[in-house]
């Protein structure tokens, strides 16, 4: 992964290249909640989600699945993952719980809702809620 540093900046990932942070639960594999680990150990990937994640990783793109489980069940999750062949560079827990998300960075953000099937990204203009200048 190349970096580009500017102006003792933060570094900007060149070219196209993404870091795409995923979702687990509800969003690769059934929505499990943290109460019931059990269940983690069991769940199946959904295909779809495994073929395009992998196939972004072997386009150069960053992956790392950013879950709202707990640190105490981040090696069951890596262990799943690797299990069922998912390529990722990292695992981040402790993503807030509840959704409603709204990210706020100096860097650029891009935010997908999954409804249900990993599909090929297309743009398409929206409208987006921006601080006021």
């Amino acid at each position: 992964m190349e970096l580009e540093h500017k102006d003792h900046l933060s570094p900007i990932l060149k070219g196209n290249v993404k870091n795409y942070l995923i979702d687990i639960d509800g969003t690769i594999t059934d929505d499990i909640p943290n109460e019931e680990p059990e269940r983690m150990i069991t769940c199946e990937p959904y295909p779809d989600a495994l073929e395009t994640i992998n196939r972004w990783y072997e386009q150069g793109h960053i992956i790392c699945f950013f879950t709202s489980r707990t640190e105490n069940l981040k090696q069951i999750t890596i262990e799943w993952l690797d299990k069922h062949g998912f390529k990722y560079h990292s695992v981040l827990c402790g993503k807030p719980r509840g959704g409603n998300y709204h990210w706020i960075d100096n860097h650029l953000v891009k935010a997908t809702r999954y409804k249900g099937k990993f599909t090929d990204m297309v743009e398409r203009q929206v409208t987006i809620e921006v601080f006021n200048d």
